[in-house]
């Protein structure tokens, strides 16, 4: 564990030589990022995050991996950035990647596992949770029958339901919007084009 911590070390420090070699134009206008207020946005994300709902190291895994300009990092290049440990990154990347927020992939030539942020996550995201939406609306109807439509329950079981079949069909049609609207951005990551 010490050995791969510090061969993780090694490789964050050159990871770091090189993004400092990369253009000196890029440096001259500002590109530099300054490390405590990325580590400030990352905490505060992720705070956000927690009090949407999320457990807190998974949110602070996710704002750190989303805030990585490859959005992909190791389990000990997590724990090093978050002063965390292993334990913490591995619940945490373990609840990211059972909800698909996070993709777990092998580095070539390696035994190690990146974790990634998915592509269009937002878009993905929300197109899951439709699926979510559509199992609800049904258990719900199930219970209306089950508990009687002119029952007190009935009628309240009644309303959840057609609230979620109202938020699948705007859903779907916001998502929609979203894909033609994304087309009109500025994006520069190479996959801007896909479809998801």
């Amino acid at each position: 564990m010490a050995g791969e911590i510090e061969q993780t070390e090694r490789e964050q420090t050159e990871r770091i030589e090189q993004v400092g070699q990369v253009g000196q134009a890029e440096r001259s206008e500002g590109a530099e990022r300054d490390v405590e207020a990325v580590s400030r946005f990352v905490e505060r994300f992720a705070s956000d995050l927690t009090d949407a709902g999320m457990q807190r190291m998974a949110s602070r895994v996710f704002a750190a991996l989303l805030a990585d300009d490859e959005g992909a990092m190791t389990s000990a290049e997590l724990a090093l950035a978050l002063q965390i440990s292993p334990a913490a990154v591995s619940g945490a990347v373990n609840y990211l990647t059972q909800v698909s927020m996070v993709g777990r992939e092998r580095e070539p030539g390696s035994r190690r596992d990146r974790y990634r942020v998915h592509n269009e996550l937002w878009y993905t995201t929300f197109a899951n949770r439709d699926r979510l939406l559509t199992r609800w609306e049904n258990t719900l109807n199930e219970g209306v029958h089950t508990l009687g439509e002119r029952t007190p329950a009935g009628a309240r079981l009644a309303e959840s339901a057609a609230f979620f079949e109202f938020m699948q069909a705007e859903l779907a049609g916001m998502l929609d919007r979203w894909r033609e609207y994304r087309k009109t951005l500025d994006l520069s990551t190479a996959d801007r084009d896909q479809e998801p």
